[in-house]
C-alpha cells in the first residue's frame, strides 16, 4: 500500500530533499539581493515551475481526500457536555495531557480525485489572476526576456478618497517619536517646553484625556504629579499670576469640557481630571475631539495672544475609520492655530491595528481579552494580518507611535512621547515590547506623510503595489476573505461534531493553501522591483512577507496533517482532572514535532532561510524579531484536551457586570 510521502511528495524530493533543497534552492545571499546588475545568479531552470505546481497538486489531492470510516468513529469514547463559551474568552488555565505520542498519519490514503481550489470562492478574483503557485524561492522568469509585469492595481473607494485632504504644505516639524521611560519622564519634558513657551509670551494649556477605562492609572499618576509640574511651572516669573492658563477636556463616543473657562486654579485643575468619565461605548473619536479641544480655546488663544499647547493622553490610536475620515482636518486646525500637540501615548503594534488586553471579570474568574486599537504605525497596514492559521492577536511592538498620532504631532511642532513600559495585560505584551534602538531604525522611518499623497506615490513604487495587494488578499480582517483563510484551532468533545468540523476545516486548508502560493507566486514577480528599492522599510517589508508566505503553506499543510493523525488515532483521555477541572474541548496546539515531514521539510527549511536572511540584513528591528518570532514558533500541531474549572457562581445576587469595551 502506498505511503503518505508516495502520494504526496514527487521523485525530485524523495531523493534526500527531506533534508535540503536543491542546489538550485540554495537560499540567496546578500550580494544577490543587492545586486541590481543581472537576474542571472537568481534564475532556475524553466523545469522548477512544473515540479512546484506538481507538488501543489498533489497537496490539494491529499488535504481533499481524508477519509474515516465507521470503526475509525466508535473510537471516540468520551462524550461530555460542551459548557458555552464566550465569543472573545481564553481560558483561565489549559492543561495538556500528553498520552498518544504515535502521530503517525495513516498510509490507506487514495490519489483519485482532484478539486478546483478557487471556483465559487469569495474574493477569488483576487488571486485568480496569478500565475501558478510554486513553492520555488527563486525568480522564475527568463533574464532574457522582458516580464512584462504590470504592477497590482490598488482599488480605493470613491469615498475614500473624498474623505482625504490634500497634503499640508511641510513647515516646522516636530518630534514624532520621543521615547521615556514612564509618564514622570514625558511630564518633565513638557514641563521644560512650557517654561520655554513661557520665555516668549503668555501661554494656555490644554489637557485632553481619553475617556477608557484602560486609562484610569495614568490619569491617576498625572493628577497626582499636576503639583509637582505647576511647583515647577511657578519657580517661574514668566508662569506666574494668568500668565499661564490650564483646561482640561476629554472624549470617548463624544466630547467633553471639565472646566468652564481656562484656569490658574490648581485645585480646579485637579478637581476637572477627577471628573473625567469612563465611557462604556469603546468608541473614540479621536481627531475630531483634537479639533474640537483646538476650535474651543481659540478664543481665548486669539483674544489674549497667548501660545497653545495640547497634551493628549491616550493609550489607543481612535477608531480606525474614523481617523481616515478625519486626521487631516485635525492636522489643518493644529497647524492653523500653530497649536503644538503633545501625545502621552504607548508604542502601535507592529503593521497591524490592534492588540488585546486581558480582563478578569471579578465575578466569575473568567480571563477575557478585549480588543484595543493599538496602531499601525504606518497609514496603510505594510505587514501580514495573519499569523498563518487566524487573524493575529499579537501585540509585537513596531518601535512607532500610531500613525495618526505621530503625524499630528509631527505637523504641528510637538512631540509624541511614546511610553515603553511593559504591560503585562496585553497579549503577548510583556515577551513582544522592546525598545528599538534609533540608530538601527533610523532607515526605517515610516512614511507620516498624509494618506492622500502615499496613495498618488505608490504607484510610482511598483514593489509597494505588489506587497498591498497581497496584504489585501490574505487579510481575515475583511469577512468574505475570513471565511476561507480563517482555521478553527478549537474543536467540540463530541465524536462527530469534531469529525464534522475537521472535514469542513481540510477543505479550507486546502483552498488556502493556492492563497497562499498564488502570493508568493505575486512576490517572486515583484523581485526585480525588490532589487531597486531604496527604501529599507520596503526592503524588509518585502523580505519577511516572502518568508512567512513560505513557512505560513508548511503550517497549514500540518494542520490538515494532524487533524487526520488525530481522527485516525484519537486520544483516551480522562473527562476529569483533579481538583475539579473538566474537559471542555479539544485545541490545536504548535508542537515541534510534524505530522507529515516528508512533505513539509523541503518548505521549512526554505523559510527558515529567508527568516535567517530577514535577521541578517535588517538587525535590531521589528522585522529581525518578528522572523525569530517565527523560527521559534515552531512547525507541527497537535490536538490536545483542554479542561476547565467551574465558574464561580455569583452567591451575591448581585447583578452581572458587563464586559467593559476598551
Amino acid at each position: 500500500m502506498a505511503s503518505l510521502s508516495d502520494n504526496l511528495i514527487p521523485n525530485h524530493l524523495q531523493d534526500g530533499a527531506a533534508d535540503s533543497l536543491s542546489e538550485e534552492q540554495a537560499p540567496l545571499t546578500s550580494e544577490d539581493i543587492h545586486d541590481s546588475k543581472s537576474l542571472k545568479d537568481l534564475i532556475v531552470g524553466v523545469g522548477a515551475l512544473g515540479i512546484s505546481t506538481f507538488v501543489h497538486a498533489a497537496i490539494l489531492i491529499v488535504l481533499g481526500l481524508f477519509t474515516l470510516t465507521d470503526e475509525i468513529l466508535e473510537q471516540f469514547n468520551i462524550i461530555v457536555v460542551e459548557p458555552p463559551l464566550e465569543e472573545i474568552e481564553k481560558p483561565e488555565e489549559l492543561i495538556t495531557v500528553e498520552l498518544d505520542e504515535d502521530t503517525t498519519p495513516s498510509e490507506d490514503l487514495s490519489n483519485t480525485q482532484q478539486s478546483s481550489a478557487l471556483a465559487g470562492l469569495p474574493n477569488a478574483e483576487g488571486v485568480s489572476q496569478f500565475s501558478e503557485p510554486t513553492f520555488d524561492a527563486e525568480v522564475l522568469e527568463d533574464p532574457e526576456q522582458e516580464t512584462g509585469i504590470e504592477p497590482a492595481t490598488l482599488t480605493i473607494p470613491a469615498s475614500l478618497q473624498a474623505s482625504l485632504m490634500t497634503d499640508i504644505p511641510v513647515g516646522s516639524y516636530g518630534d514624532p517619536r520621543e521615547v521615556v521611560d514612564n509618564l514622570e519622564q514625558a511630564i518633565d519634558r513638557i514641563t521644560q517646553e512650557i517654561i520655554f513657551m513661557l520665555e516668549e509670551g503668555d501661554v494656555l494649556v490644554v489637557w485632553l484625556f481619553d475617556q477608557s477605562v484602560s486609562m484610569r492609572d495614568d490619569q491617576r499618576e498625572i493628577r497626582e504629579r499636576i503639583n509637582k509640574v505647576y511647583s515647577e511651572l511657578g519657580l517661574a516669573d514668566t508662569a506666574s499670576g494668568d500668565h499661564l492658563l490650564t483646561a482640561i477636556a476629554s472624549y470617548g463616543s463624544g466630547y467633553l469640557k471639565h472646566t468652564k473657562r481656562p484656569t490658574s486654579d490648581l485645585e480646579l485643575i485637579r478637581r476637572a481630571i477627577n471628573e473625567v468619565p469612563i465611557d462604556p461605548s469603546g468608541y473614540e473619536v479621536m481627531c475630531p475631539a483634537i479639533t474640537r479641544a483646538i476650535n474651543d480655546h481659540e478664543s481665548y488663544r486669539a483674544r489674549g495672544k497667548r501660545q497653545m499647547a495640547l497634551i493628549v493622553v491616550s493609550d489607543e490610536s481612535g477608531e480606525p475609520d474614523n481617523n481616515v475620515q478625519t486626521l487631516e482636518m485635525a492636522v489643518a486646525t493644529a497647524r492653523e492655530m500653530n497649536c503644538r500637540t503633545y501625545f502621552l501615548g504607548r508604542e502601535a503594534v507592529f503593521g497591524y491595528p490592534h492588540a488585546y488586553m486581558n480582563w478578569r471579570h471579578p465575578q466569575t474568574g473568567v480571563n477575557h481579552w478585549l480588543q484595543i486599537d493599538r496602531g499601525p504605525e504606518t497609514a496603510f497596514v505594510e505587514q501580514l494580518q495573519t499569523n498563518g492559521f487566524r487573524r493575529r492577536r499579537d501585540a509585537f511592538s513596531s518601535g512607532f507611535g500610531p500613525y495618526e498620532q505621530c503625524r499630528i504631532a509631527r505637523e504641528s511642532g510637538g512631540i509624541f512621547f511614546m511610553l515603553p513600559t511593559v504591560e503585562t495585560k496585553l497579549e503577548g505584551g510583556e515577551a513582544d515590547k522592546r525598545r528599538y534602538e534609533l540608530k538601527a531604525m533610523k532607515p526605517y522611518l515610516p512614511d507620516l506623510d498624509s494618506r492622500q499623497k502615499q496613495l498618488t506615490m505608490r504607484s510610482e513604487y511598483p514593489l509597494r503595489s505588489f506587497i498591498w495587494q497581497v496584504i489585501v488578499d490574505l487579510n481575515p480582517l475583511n469577512e468574505a476573505t475570513a471565511e476561507i483563510i480563517e482555521l478553527d484551532m478549537t474543536f467540540p468533545l463530541q465524536p462527530d461534531a469534531f469529525l464534522q468540523r475537521a472535514r469542513q476545516e481540510q477543505e479550507k486548508a486546502k483552498i488556502y493553501l493556492t492563497y497562499l502560493a498564488n502570493a508568493q507566486a505575486v512576490l517572486e514577480e515583484a523581485y526585480e522591483y525588490r532589487k531597486g528599492e531604496l527604501n529599507a522599510r520596503w526592503q524588509a517589508n518585502y523580505d519577511l512577507i516572502y518568508a512567512q508566505l513560505i513557512a505560513y503553506q508548511a503550517r497549514v499543510y500540518e494542520y490538515g496533517a494532524a487533524l487526520e493523525t488525530f481522527i485516525r488515532n484519537p486520544k483516551q483521555v480522562p473527562p476529569v482532572m483533579p481538583p475539579n477541572r473538566r474537559l471542555v474541548r479539544w485545541d490545536l496546539r504548535g508542537r515541534l514535532k510534524l505530522s507529515a515531514e516528508e512533505v513539509s521539510r523541503p518548505y521549512i527549511n526554505r523559510a527558515s532561510e529567508l527568516f535567517e536572511k530577514v535577521i541578517e540584513l535588517h538587525p535590531g528591528t521589528p522585522w529581525a524579531e518578528r522572523a525569530s518570532e517565527e523560527l521559534k514558533r515552531g512547525f507541527g500541531l497537535e490536538v490536545i484536551p483542554v479542561y476547565r474549572a467551574p465558574s464561580r457562581p455569583n452567591t451575591t445576587n448581585a447583578p452581572r457586570i458587563p464586559i467593559p469595551k476598551l
